[in-house]
């Protein structure tokens, strides 16, 4: 089994580094934001209206909401569609592009879902560890 970094090249690795301007690192950035997961989490089994999207994703801004809505429609993960009704109806889905990444980010999701309680209780109990005399 090779151990070596650059067996890791096409993982963002070039030669056994990973160089600061690659463009993986950009993607990386808007696809594992907090809110750009859980926004594409959302949209993984359909599509969703702004309000549904607030509704689902708790606690997000409506600013950040829109800013990462905006990153995730430029990256061609997101496809916004505007109705021409009064009222404005606007709805959010994946596209293709989405679609596929959500497929391998949903698994992580699982992972994260099924550890998060152990890992945060076990970091809580380092945190009232260190402030003990």
């Amino acid at each position: 089994m090779d151990t070596s970094l650059a067996s890791l090249n096409g993982f963002g690795f070039t030669d056994g580094v990973l160089p600061s301007a690659c463009p993986t690192r950009i993607v990386l950035n808007h696809v594992t934001s907090t809110w750009g997961v859980l926004v594409l989490v959302a949209l993984s089994q359909s599509g969703l209206r702004w309000g549904e999207l607030r509704r689902t994703v708790q606690g997000i801004s409506e600013k950040m909401l829109a800013q990462t809505l905006r990153t995730l429609e430029a990256d061609g993960l997101v496809l916004r569609t505007a109705q021409p009704t009064i009222p404005p109806r606007v709805d959010y889905s994946l596209t293709d592009r989405g679609r596929d990444l959500t497929e391998h980010l949903l698994p992580l999701m699982s992972w994260i879902a099924a550890n998060a309680d152990d890992i945060v209780g076990a970091d809580a109990g380092h945190a009232s560890a260190a402030v003990r005399p």
